[in-house]
């Protein structure tokens, strides 16, 4: 039986998230085996949003995590983890929550990203008045300029940042998002010169007299490469529940897929068209239509039109389907479809057996 089948599958409504545990498990190990220490190992919660996953992640050793909402981040201090990036530089209330967030969760130590010295300053000074000290790293612009200071003009803004007494700047964040080349070559050696400012940032910060900085860098494209150099923390994401388009893109990652979306034919509009409950609102729908699922048991169906409920595929004249047959679909990006769902079905032993709360697809817990 392929792994994916589940065998209690009349008692599942449809459009329904699936998990897969122990293919969770596995990976969760093998991103372990990718990195030579543990403590390198940084992961981003965004993509599974759960309370499950990440005390699954918690038992095998990690403790550091990475997010980037206030939700995650309480959901991370709420499973005791002891260690957390908010990869996000918090302004107006959100600065407000983030203070709230270290005042309620004290056995947990947050620390949050700084790309300017008005934020910066913000942030000194709140810390100030509730009487706290917060982590900061330098949020660095490596190239997808999104977020984030050219490493070239980030000397001044650490040692401004060094004299604020209400922060405690302890590091660099380097995110490479925009890397994501299929080949292996092409994309180490885009990540290699991409990196080469922060090292020699860190050169220039030694010089200086600072403290060696903490430096997080890349994502689940460049997690390898990063993996190989020494002293840098990891934070790939998607590696937890692996997609269509990340596991197409690259083959040299060794990831399963963990999680599906799970389908029915409702309707047979015509002679060759089937319908299926699988819309907008069940599958992340930013990229190209053909390829937003990959339907594992029917792969010869062609996506033709989807709509907020529906989606519609061609099978060719004299197919075989059915109202009511059921069809695997693999996500191509699998974070945003996450956020479709409030929880995920847990499937063990080709049939369900539990769920887990994707609990911060809200972007609110209690702060």
């Amino acid at each position: 039986m392929d792994w994916y089948i589940i065998k209690d599958v009349d008692k599942l409504d449809t459009p329904a998230l699936v998990v897969y545990p122990a293919r969770v498990k596995q990976n969760i190990a093998k991103a372990i085996g990718v990195v030579d220490n543990i403590d390198r190992l940084r992961p981003h919660v965004k993509t599974h949003k759960s309370k499950d996953v990440t005390l699954l992640m918690l038992e095998a050793g990690i403790s550091k995590f990475k997010c980037a909402t206030i939700a995650e981040a309480e959901m991370l201090a709420m499973c005791k983890a002891p260690d957390v990036l908010l990869a996000y530089q918090p302004i107006g209330p959100k600065l407000d929550r983030f203070v709230q967030l270290i005042l309620s969760y004290p056995d947990t130590k947050f620390s949050c990203l700084i790309d300017n010295t008005v934020a910066a300053s913000e942030i000194s000074e709140a810390a100030i008045q509730n009487k706290i000290k917060v982590s900061v790293y330098i949020d660095l612009n490596v190239g997808q300029d999104r977020t984030g200071i050219k490493p070239e003009n980030a000397l001044k803004l650490y040692t401004d940042c060094a004299a604020l007494t209400g922060i405690n700047i302890i590091g660099l964040h380097a995110y490479d998002g925009h890397i994501h080349d299929a080949d292996f070559e092409t994309r180490t050696k885009q990540c290699n010169a991409g990196f080469e400012p922060v090292e020699k940032l860190k050169i220039d910060l030694l010089e200086k007299g600072y403290p060696e900085p903490i430096i997080i860098a890349g994502g689940s494209p460049t997690f390898p490469i990063h993996a190989k150099r020494k002293n840098i923390e990891c934070s790939p994401g998607t590696f937890v529940y692996w997609d269509r388009g990340y596991g197409t893109a690259f083959k040299e990652q060794p990831f399963l897929p963990a999680a599906l979306v799970v389908t029915r034919v409702i309707s047979l509009p015509d002679e060759t068209k089937l319908c299926l409950d699988l819309g907008h609102k069940s599958i992340a729908a930013e990229r190209e239509i053909q390829t937003r699922v990959y339907l594992i048991n029917a792969p010869e169906l062609k996506v033709v039109s989807q709509s907020e409920e529906h989606l519609v595929v061609d099978a060719g004249k004299a197919h075989k389907y059915k109202v009511g047959d059921v069809i695997y679909g693999m996500p191509y990006h699998v974070c945003p479809t996450i956020a479709l769902y409030e929880r995920a079905i847990t499937i063990e032993e080709n049939k369900i057996s539990g769920e887990w709360q994707n609990i911060v697809r809200d972007r609110k817990i209690t702060i």
